[in-house]
C-alpha cells in the first residue's frame, strides 16, 4: 500500500474511532464531556455568628487551604433563633459541616439551654461563651476563673492589650495569633474546672470557641 492511501486508511479509521466515542459519550448520558467542577471536592464549612461584625472580623481571617471553602456570617440574632437561622442556612447550602458562635449575655437560663439542646440535636458544632465572646479575647492573656460580667471586659482587655479595645477591631485575630495555644490551653483548663456535671449556662467564666478555633487551625494545614 502506498503512503498516500495508508495515510487515508488511518484518517478513516480515526474517524470511526471518534464517532464510536460519540456514540459512546451519549449512552452515558454524556458524562465524560462534562467539566470537572473542583469546588465539589471542597469541603464546605459554615459559621453563623450571634454579633454582625466582632466574631464575623475574628473568624473570617483565618488562613484556610485551597480545598475548604469557609463561610462566616453574622446575623446579628440571638439564642434559639439564631440556632434555627443556623440550621436552615446549613440545609440550604449543603455545608459538610456548621458551627453556631454564641454568647450566654443575660437572657433567661432557658433560652440559653434550649439554644445549646437545639444546636446539638440539629448535628451543629457550638462554639458558645458565658458571658460574652470576650472571653476568649483574655484567655489569651491570662487563665481566669472568677465570675465576669460582659461590661467588665472592654476595661480588661484595654489593660491587657495596652491600647484600647475596639468590639469591632478587625486586627484581633494577628494581634493574638501567637497567644492561641495559651488561649486554648486556658480554655481548656476552665471547662475542665467545673467537673463532669457542668452546666453551660451557670459556667461563668466558659467557653468553647476554642474547639472551632482548633477546628480552622487543622484546616489550614496542608
Amino acid at each position: 500500500m502506498s503512503t498516500s492511501k495508508r495515510l487515508k486508511a488511518d484518517r478513516a479509521a480515526q474517524r470511526r474511532a471518534d464517532r464510536e466515542a460519540k456514540r459512546a459519550r451519549r449512552r452515558d448520558g454524556g458524562l465524560l464531556d462534562r467539566p470537572v467542577d473542583l469546588r465539589e471536592e471542597r469541603l464546605r464549612v459554615l459559621i453563623v455568628c450571634e454579633g454582625a461584625q466582632t466574631e464575623p472580623n475574628y473568624f473570617q481571617q483565618f488562613p484556610v487551604r485551597a480545598t475548604v471553602h469557609v463561610k462566616v456570617e453574622g446575623l446579628g440574632d440571638h439564642t434559639l433563633s439564631l440556632v434555627n437561622r443556623a440550621i436552615e442556612r446549613r440545609d440550604a447550602g449543603r455545608y459538610d459541616e456548621a458551627w453556631v458562635v454564641f454568647d450566654r449575655d443575660s437572657f433567661p437560663p432557658d433560652r440559653f439551654r434550649a439554644a445549646i439542646q437545639s444546636a446539638q440535636a440539629a448535628g451543629l458544632r457550638l462554639a458558645y461563651t458565658n458571658e460574652a465572646f470576650e472571653c476568649w479575647y483574655l484567655l489569651h492573656f491570662h487563665y481566669t476563673d472568677a465570675a465576669l460580667s460582659r461590661a467588665t471586659y472592654e476595661a480588661r482587655l484595654t489593660e491587657a492589650l495596652g491600647r484600647p479595645y475596639r468590639k469591632n477591631d478587625r486586627g484581633m485575630y494577628a494581634t493574638l495569633r501567637t497567644r492561641q495555644a495559651d488561649a486554648i490551653r486556658n480554655a481548656e483548663r476552665l471547662l475542665a474546672s467545673y467537673g463532669a456535671d457542668h452546666d453551660p449556662e451557670r459556667d461563668n467564666p466558659s467557653t468553647t470557641v476554642h474547639r472551632l478555633v482548633q477546628r480552622l487551625t487543622a484546616l489550614a494545614k496542608a
